[in-house]
């Protein structure tokens, strides 16, 4: 739909959606299983649709590989497998970019290629307004979500009615709801723009407005201390946007403000806000600037400043099987990784996006952390080596 872009391939494990996505856009389409059958698929000028992710990732057609796949480690082989060929790689998967976005960038810069966040989801409309109002002369204070409902203790089962509502699989909707999405999201926009946060899963406060976040969070001390933050505020309108507060004490800048109709407040601190999120629609932008202008929308430059830790969602017994982001055990929060120490540590934090298939070595109370001593795992599965390879601490 968007001009000057197409899709030359199309991947799902269950091939049978993405054959009804080409027929609802109207593609002409053929099934592939080898790279011969793809390249003929092209060549006759049709779209070549597959179940195996790195056939699409590899294929020499590929311009730009847009991975929007709901897989945390099998996102990052697809990554690897495209920026290796020569691919530029836009990302659509956050839980992925999350845990393993360092070192794919790192890949990317090594390969000649562009790794970045995709637009649409609200890491990627928060980069775009961070640059505007640093663009505008202020000083970024606070990079802020604006969530309209939480519930730490939703699950797949209990989150059934909204995810048909909204068309989604329960377990992502579980994801969303229980504020893990949100913390991951807000974790990109951290490690992107060397931001910390104010206490594990942040402030949250609930207003109605969200201009009203100016009086409810001390920026004066959040500015003196050198380090801008992410959090959020909930419930509050616009429902979906985004928001930005950023300083200005210039004289001319502050009398500006007094007479434009917005509602930015009276300074030094102004709230910026952007009352929706596009997604998919959204996208296609950022994959044309980083094809054709070579530039990234938003990539984790600081590094593994924040990650996201799994918190027990009920009081878990030794033994019990965790079921990752959206499950029935766990929920996400947050932090500033210095304050829970390096995945080589046992008394690290388990990063969520690693927590899928680990076992309980013993009883967690709700509610409460689960550090590394506290599960059995294989150091050497293939996400805890990348994961690893992310954070700058080996283990290749």
């Amino acid at each position: 739909m968007t001009p000057g872009l197409q899709p030359v391939g199309l991947c799902d494990i269950k091939v049978d959606k993405a054959v009804a996505a080409a027929e609802e856009f109207g593609h002409p389409y053929r099934l592939v299983e080898s790279e011969g059958e793809w390249e003929d698929a092209i060549a006759a000028g049709l779209l070549a649709i597959c179940e195996d992710a790195e056939l699409l990732a590899r294929a020499a057609s590929v311009d730009v590989l847009l991975e929007a796949s709901n897989d945390v480690a099998g996102g990052a082989r697809h990554a690897l497998a495209a920026l290796e060929t020569g691919k530029d790689v836009v990302i659509m998967n956050a839980e992925a970019d999350l845990a393993f976005g360092p070192y794919l960038l790192r890949v990317a810069e090594a390969n000649g290629r562009v790794y970045t966040s995709c637009d649409g989801d609200q890491p990627g409309c928060l980069a775009r307004l961070i640059d505007e109002v640093s663009l505008w002369g202020f000083e970024l204070v606070m990079a802020g979500n604006i969530k309209g409902y939480l519930d730490r203790y939703a699950d797949p089962t209990s989150i059934v009615p909204e995810a048909e509502k909204r068309s989604l699989d329960p377990k992502m909707c579980a994801g969303f709801t229980d504020g893990t999405k949100l913390c991951v999201e807000m974790a990109l926009v951290a490690n992107a723009y060397d931001l910390a946060v104010l206490k594990p899963g942040m402030l949250g406060p609930r207003c109605s407005r969200v201009q009203e976040a100016l009086e409810l969070f001390d920026l004066a001390a959040i500015r003196e201390s050198g380090r801008p933050v992410v959090d959020y505020v909930l419930g509050a309108r616009p429902y979906g946007g985004v928001f930005v507060i950023g300083y200005c004490d210039e004289p001319y800048q502050v009398r500006s403000f007094s007479w434009m109709p917005s509602e930015v407040g009276k300074g030094p601190f102004f709230i910026f806000d952007r009352p929706y999120h596009l997604v998919h629609i959204e996208a296609m932008r950022c994959v044309a600037e980083a094809y054709l202008e070579r530039e990234p929308l938003l990539q984790p430059r600081a590094g593994l400043k924040t990650d996201v830790y799994a918190y027990a969602k009920r009081h878990l017994r030794r033994g019990e099987r965790l079921d990752g982001i959206g499950g029935y055990t766990c929920y996400g929060l947050i932090e500033n990784r210095e304050q829970s120490g390096a995945v080589t540590s046992r008394r690290a934090g388990l990063p969520i996006c690693l927590s899928e298939g680990v076992v309980l070595a013993r009883d967690v109370a709700q509610d409460d952390k689960i550090y590394l001593d506290d599960v059995l795992y294989d150091p050497e599965r293939p996400d805890f080596k990348l994961y690893r390879l992310a954070a700058g601490e080996g283990g290749a």
